[in-house]
């Protein structure tokens, strides 16, 4: 028998087990992406990731931009709600509490981010959504504000000593230094005289306690006086009858008193003082439009009859 030498068996045998295996292995891999990837290796869920994440992209992409629109309408309101602020005598918001940095968003423990891209996307996105719980925050504590204020000066205005308190003449000069018509000296004069005839209605000036009613020892009379809160007192002197008991409640434009000459007078009318925080104030400052009680009265009679 005769033998042929194979040349280069080796490089050839070990040519044709790579290719089969090549083979096996394309075989074995498309069967295992065919049947739903049963062995585990992850194909079809890299395939799967790549487009979650390109979804996810798109939604932080979205999200940003609804946030965007969010802070938009916040200026809005912050800017309205600067208008209220100011309405209720409070100081508006300034942009630089507005806008106060509230801290540097970080992305949670575990996640990794792929590329520079996706990381500034949702980091931006983050701080964005930061500023903006900041914004809600500090509008809702501005509108609770304005809300209290708003009760306060309610209360505030109404018990403003703030209407004349009696139909009369009376001279706009009349507080300050003069010369006493009974007396003939020089001395201050705290309040305003409304010059009237005996018996002429006298009228609160505004909602309030009755501190005091009755006769004084010295020259102004018969007096009522009223403690209206907030700082606020009245004193309405001369009187010839009075209407009204100490501790009573009173509002604005009801009648307390009647006008008189009694204490040193020259003549009759009503001597009317204005008191804040126990100081001496021009009364002619607090009417309000010189309007008259009764006027008062029937307009605050008219808009309690339309909201009902």
């Amino acid at each position: 028998m005769e033998y042929k030498q194979i040349r280069f068996f080796k490089t050839k045998l070990a040519a044709l087990f790579i290719v089969g295996v090549c083979f096996c292995s394309i075989l074995f891999l498309g069967a295992n992406v065919l049947f739903g990837d049963p062995l585990g290796i992850g194909y079809n869920r890299v395939s799967s990731i790549i487009s979650e994440n390109r979804m996810l992209k798109e939604q932080v992409l979205h999200l940003g931009n609804q946030a965007d629109e969010i802070q938009k309408s916040l200026h809005r309101l912050a800017d309205r709600g600067n208008e209220l602020r100011m309405m209720v005598d409070l100081k508006s918001l300034d942009e630089e509490t507005r806008k106060a940095p509230v801290g540097g968003s970080v992305t949670a423990d575990g996640v990794v981010l792929s590329g520079n891209e996706t990381s500034k996307l949702i980091t931006q996105t983050n701080e964005l959504l930061d500023q903006l719980q900041h914004e809600v925050r500090l509008q809702q504590t501005s509108h609770e504000e304005i809300y209290r204020r708003y009760q306060y000066n309610a209360g505030l205005f109404s018990h403003l000593p703030a209407i004349k308190p009696m139909s009369g003449y009376y001279s706009v000069n009349g507080f300050g230094m003069r010369v006493h018509p009974v007396l003939r000296v020089y001395r201050m004069h705290e309040g305003v005289d409304i010059i009237n005839d005996v018996g002429t209605d006298v009228f609160a000036a505004g909602d309030g306690v009755i501190r005091y009613a009755g006769r004084t020892q010295g020259g102004y009379g018969t007096v009522v006086d009223v403690a209206h809160g907030y700082g606020y007192s009245s004193l309405y002197a001369h009187l010839s009858k009075i209407l009204v008991r100490p501790g009573q409640k009173v509002k604005r434009g009801e009648v307390i008193g009647k006008s008189g000459r009694t204490g040193l007078v020259s003549g009759p009318h009503l001597h009317y003082e204005v008191r804040f925080n126990g100081r001496k104030q021009n009364p002619v400052d607090y009417f309000f439009d010189d309007i008259h009680a009764s006027r008062y009265r029937t307009q605050v009679a008219g808009l309690r009859g339309s909201e009902n």
